[in-house]
């Protein structure tokens, strides 16, 4: 069309007709985002122009060659090789739907298999097509005045989600041939209901599907769809599989590759799994359920028309409900009578699954727990020395899973003066806790241990200091000039665990006074700063030792 159009002007309208004839192809590259898909162009045959810098991380494709509406336009191009990372124009040419999109690795994209989608788009490169129609070529015939191009609407994206139930949930669906097509149905759309209640969103819950039969089938992981729209229609998508109900091997499944993080699973947000059983399961739960809860997995078990009493000597485990979930106390069990009444379960189980306070397998000494750190900084120490106590503060925090609904980390440095460096509040992910620890700067006075437990106490534990249990550790290296005893009695009063940790001149029975009891488990020495290293396991042990006994 280009070069056509440097002729006269019969020509350049019979290319015109031509264009607006087929009418299904715009003629300027409409600009899009990395994650805009298939399913979001109006047109059937469209050129879009992808930005740069488009990645992985932003992008899901679902096939190869073929791809299924619901992925990223842009991320297909990239792994079709048809358009490189500065970005460009791209035609894209939708299509019907498939069965079994493929895999395949390519040009630095990772495409993932998908069963069935209703709806398609290849991918070729363009011939010319400029941003907008325009020539600077002279001519002697008047040039026609060009007629707006309709430029195809794209889907505006939700954004956002439920701010107060933050968690990543599996459903493990019962696919089994117990439960048949149409009662499969059924359960997919108690899912549907159940992921519109909790409000999926981007900053809210995050939801996975995983099909329990003979072997343990992942749909689509956490982050796969965030959006409330695109998590219907995957759901709807699902097909059913048949076999046996081997649930306990689903829940393994679930518990040692779906929640990591190159999964879609976001570091200290609670997870869940919400496990669906048609009448029981085939296999054994109790090994797979102790696997989850020792995961920090809260299970919740959906179970549907339970056997009758003619059916139990059919029945493999009898208390297999009881095995599953997380705690056996009502709260994570709910029996539902059949599922033509589940519609009035979706209100009660997605209440349960935002109670953050009733997830009680999720609460861990590695994500539950506030810490604080009070560091002798005075002039004996030195320089050299005091950044062998932040390396030792930092180990020991590298160990916890910090976020705004994890664990916490405060710190204050004391000679006879005392200085917040940082509350537990001040920063609620790992990465700037961390650097926080490593910035803090030497002080150099004396040595008032006594003053800064009580200091530490009212400024890191005194507001409310979250969810979690408060434990201070205090290294010191030398004497303290005041008393130690009666601080330290107040503090542990207060609910706060101390951990005291003695270097080179520090006394032995001021460890002692100032340790949480049993004394032995609660106090460390060592005569060099360099010695420090070997107590950071030892402390995080007693850490989550202290954790687990009180709850």
């Amino acid at each position: 069309m280009f070069l056509l159009s440097q002729h006269t002007g019969p020509f350049f309208f019979f290319i015109i007709f031509i264009s607006t004839a087929f009418g299904s192809e715009s003629s300027v590259a409409y600009p899009v985002t990395c994650e805009t898909r298939g399913a979001d162009l109006t047109e059937d045959v469209v050129v879009v122009l992808c930005p740069p810098g488009c990645s992985q991380g932003q992008m899901s494709v679902f096939g190869t060659g073929i791809y299924a509406s619901v992925s990223s336009v842009c991320g297909a191009a990239l792994h079709r090789g048809a358009l490189r990372a500065a970005g460009g124009p791209i035609r894209v040419h939708k299509l019907q739907g498939r069965n079994d999109y493929l895999s395949s690795y390519a040009h630095g994209i990772q495409s993932q298999p998908l069963t069935q989608w209703s709806s398609s788009f290849s991918l070729t490169k363009p011939v010319h097509v400029p941003l907008e129609l325009t020539s600077n070529s002279s001519t002697t015939t008047q040039r026609p005045v060009k007629k707006p191009v309709k430029k195809p609407s794209v889907k505006k994206t939700v954004i956002g989600g439920n701010k107060d139930c933050q968690m990543d949930i599996a459903m493990v669906m019962d696919s089994s041939k117990n439960i048949g097509q149409r009662r499969f149905n059924l359960q997919k759309n108690f899912i549907i209901k159940l992921a519109a209640m909790l409000k999926v969103g981007p900053t809210g819950p995050h939801v996975g599907v995983i099909q329990a039969s003979d072997s343990p089938r992942t749909e689509f992981l956490l982050t796969n769809y965030t959006q409330p729209k695109e998590l219907l229609f995957a759901i709807k998508e699902l097909s059913y599989q048949g076999g046996n109900t081997n649930t306990g091997k689903a829940i393994r499944h679930v518990a040692q590759t779906f929640y990591l993080q190159e999964s879609g699973g976001r570091r200290g947000h609670p997870r869940v799994m919400v496990v669906l059983v048609d009448g029981w399961p085939s296999d054994d739960l109790d090994q797979a359920a102790m696997l989850a809860r020792e995961s920090g997995i809260n299970v919740f078990l959906v179970s549907v028309a339970r056997p009758a009493p003619e059916e139990l000597a059919m029945v493999r485990d009898k208390d297999f409900a009881a095995k599953a979930v997380c705690k056996d106390n009502g709260f994570f069990s709910l029996v539902v009578p059949s599922w033509f009444s589940t519609n009035k379960f979706v209100k009660p189980l997605s209440q349960r699954l935002c109670s953050l306070d009733g997830l009680l397998c999720s609460k861990t000494c590695y994500n539950s727990v506030n810490i604080g750190f009070l560091i002798d900084g005075s002039s004996s120490v030195g320089d050299i020395n005091f950044q062998l106590m932040l390396e030792f503060v930092t180990g020991i925090a590298q160990n916890f899973e910090i976020s705004d609904i994890g664990a916490r980390v405060g710190a204050v440095q004391f000679t006879y003066d005392q200085r917040l460096e940082f509350g537990l509040f001040d920063f609620s992910n790992k990465n700037d806790a961390i650097n926080a620890l490593k910035k803090i700067r030497y002080m150099s006075g004396g040595t008032a241990t006594g003053g800064a437990i009580s200091y530490a106490a009212q400024e890191l534990f005194s507001r409310e200091s979250g969810r979690g249990r408060n434990f201070l550790i205090v290294i010191t290296d030398g004497q303290s000039y005041d008393d130690i005893a009666a601080p330290a009695l107040e503090a542990q009063k207060q609910g706060i665990t101390i951990f005291s940790v003695g270097v080179a001149w520090a006394l032995m029975e001021d460890l002692k006074l100032m340790a949480s009891k049993p004394k032995d488990d609660h106090s460390f020495f060592t005569r060099e700063f360099t010695g420090l290293s070997e107590f950071v396991l030892p402390l995080v042990r007693g850490i989550c030792r202290d954790f687990t006994e009180n709850n």
